[in-house]
């Protein structure tokens, strides 16, 4: 069977679910990438940590240095025909995909602050806000800036494609991109 190619973009606030969506399109088929790998990897050329600051640090230094489309413009030589992309957090990324990717899809993931925030404390990554949901809200508007080489990610999430909003029950998730899969390829 031939598969149209994809290439499935996520976005979405902080614990959102975009790597639950990750992982089942890789169950899929699809090959995963991500934009925040090429800033961990950049992070760690500097000598930094990989904790949430720093890689926000370093992703709006690229953004600066290189175009807020820089992250995309790395990730694109590495995709194929069947790929997801994790951690578009730039409306520039999104154009420089848009052009360089055929078949591409911004598909949003979004969940109320609530649930996100039960999520964020449930995984334990570093530097996520643990003080309470108003310092997990207070800190995720402050990473949603209006500078064009810093993440803008309400910005990005406006772009979508397509939102999901992940409240429910795993199973209805992956329903729901078993519909939006079958979309995609039937277009």
């Amino acid at each position: 069977m031939n598969l149209k190619p994809i290439v499935i973009g996520l976005t979405g606030p902080n614990a959102s679910g975009k790597g639950t969506v990750a992982e089942l399109l890789v169950q899929r088929g699809f090959r995963y990438h991500s934009l925040s790998d090429i800033v961990r990897e950049e992070a760690i050329a500097a000598g930094l940590t990989t904790g949430r600051d720093d890689l926000i640090a370093t992703g709006n230094r690229l953004r600066r240095e290189g175009g807020p489309f820089v992250l995309a413009k790395r990730i694109i030589p590495r995709l194929g025909q069947r790929d997801v992309v994790d951690s578009i957090r730039n409306p520039a990324e999104v154009e420089a995909l848009r052009q360089g990717v055929s078949g591409f899809f911004l598909l949003g993931v979004t969940a109320s602050p609530e649930v996100r925030y039960a999520r964020a404390l449930a995984r334990g990554r570093a530097g996520d806000p643990t003080e309470g949901l108003e310092a997990f809200l207070r800190k995720e508007a402050e990473e949603n800036g209006t500078d064009p080489s810093s993440q803008r990610l309400d910005a990005t999430l406006a772009l979508s494609d397509q939102i999901l909003t992940n409240d429910q029950e795993i199973s209805d998730l992956e329903s729901r991109l078993e519909s939006l899969l079958a979309r995609i390829e039937g277009s």
